[in-house]
């Protein structure tokens, strides 16, 4: 059951991601408005599957698409 909440969640975050160049942790919360715990978890799930990049810009970490 968390696997596939995981799942989902990450593809939410996908869908926040896809056509943009980057979005901060507040952007993509925002857009998916999914709870901090869920978040994180679907953007762990991305990060481990490498199918997400993430660079420190600033004070700031973004997030885009491989």
């Amino acid at each position: 059951m968390l696997t596939e909440k995981a799942g989902e969640n990450a593809g939410l975050i996908w869908n926040a991601l896809e056509g943009k160049e980057g979005l901060t942790f507040k952007e993509i919360k925002k857009t998916t408005k999914q709870k901090k715990e869920d978040f994180i978890l679907g953007l762990g799930w991305l990060l481990r599957e490498g199918k997400i990049a993430a660079v420190e810009v600033e004070d700031d970490v973004v997030y885009s698409l491989k």
